[in-house]
């Protein structure tokens, strides 16, 4: 695929993404590496605009030169951000409330501790779409108890039951409760299933995705 046909595909699957405005991104690739730069009046809406792009085929990596430019109308302290996403973490069954979060000129920090990754998935998605949000920088930890042995096993046995995975072509690795995936796969869709399937292992507190994208 020529880096035009790429850059092409990857500004219709902007456009065709309907929580972002697709036109004010700006698009250009070289050799599967996209980047991304405009201007964009949400976190939320930058996020989405990096996750579309990395949908696309032919997509090997993604450098975001979006910014975040809150309107003067909708603008909202520190403090406010900070209530708000306390109150919206607290109201969630799936987060614990080991979480806490920390607001910077909009930019959100959660720390703290959790027993699950899907626990820490979760307060990031609580906080990304909240007005006056910059950036979200996850930094909780995960601490279970582990079984390398274990845990092993039950990624394979999840690449197999994966119907996008293709995992004959994917070797996995473990180390405590860090996780390594090796391998060579179809797609950025594909490579993120497979992470997906082993951060859903129980125990799994770092994954590695070593997974080339061919």
């Amino acid at each position: 695929m020529t880096d035009a046909t790429l850059r092409a595909n990857v500004e219709l699957e902007l456009r065709w993404e309907p929580s972002i405005r697709g036109h004010l991104i700006g698009v250009s690739a070289r050799r599967g590496v996209v980047e991304l730069d405009g201007h964009v009046s949400s976190y939320y809406e930058k996020w989405g605009a990096e996750r579309a792009a990395m949908r696309v085929a032919g997509v090997t990596s993604i450098a975001s030169e979006i910014k975040v430019d809150l309107p003067d109308d909708r603008a909202l302290t520190d403090e406010d951000i900070a209530r708000t996403a306390a109150q919206h973490l607290a109201s969630n069954v799936l987060v614990p409330e080991t979480v806490k979060v920390k607001i910077t000129e909009g930019l959100v920090t959660l720390t703290g501790s959790v027993n699950w990754q899907y626990q820490s998935d979760e307060a990031e998605r609580v906080v990304r779409p909240l007005k006056g949000v910059k950036f979200v920088v996850n930094d909780l930890n995960v601490k279970p108890a582990v079984n390398s042995a274990v845990v092993k096993e039950d990624i394979q046995d999840a690449l197999k039951r994966n119907a996008v995975v293709d995992a004959g072509n994917i070797t996995v690795e473990t180390s405590g409760s860090t996780v390594t995936l090796r391998g060579e796969v179809r797609s950025w869709v594909e490579r993120k299933q497979a992470e997906d399937a082993a951060w859903s292992a129980p125990g799994v507190s770092k994954v590695k995705n070593d997974i080339a994208i061919v």
